[in-house]
């Protein structure tokens, strides 16, 4: 869009909010998901998240010509408008899963115990594949509206 106003606002946050929400919201609450994540080991996870942060950058600045990360303002030399969108991505599906006791729920049906440590443990692994999905819709949301 030549000519609009693309720096990064308040606004721009609320709208991958939305888009993340809308994208993410079906697989927080999919068996599927939480089962994947009870046996995704260290190296998975990581991998997810490199997955996570190449779309989200691929998203931001390859797929829009009108943003360019080196004029954008920064956070220890990272975009604002990509600090947002990892924070939303990761941020929205925790959200979502503990609003709707995904965590436990899926612990208690997958049998791996209702520890503190377990929970947190599948609760993070099923984030970051939800991000997966959470970053497409957030980043689609800031880059079309």
């Amino acid at each position: 869009m030549v000519g609009r106003n693309r720096r990064y606002r308040v606004a721009d946050t609320a709208q991958q909010v939305v888009g993340s929400f809308l994208l993410a919201g079906p697989f927080v609450v999919t068996e599927e998901v939480w089962l994947l994540a009870s046996r995704m080991q260290w190296f998975h996870v990581l991998a997810t998240v490199v997955v996570v942060f190449a779309i989200g950058y691929g998203a931001l600045y390859e797929a829009d010509d009108d943003r360019d990360p080196d004029r954008e303002a920064e956070v220890a030399g990272v975009p604002v408008r990509f600090v947002s969108l990892m924070g939303v991505a990761y941020g929205s599906v925790l959200v979502l899963a503990l609003a709707v006791t995904a965590p436990t729920t899926f612990a208690g049906q997958l049998e791996l115990g209702t520890s503190l440590s377990a929970v947190a443990a599948l609760t993070a692994k099923a984030v970051c594949v939800g991000a997966i999905f959470s970053v497409v819709g957030a980043a689609t949301a800031d880059s079309v509206f």
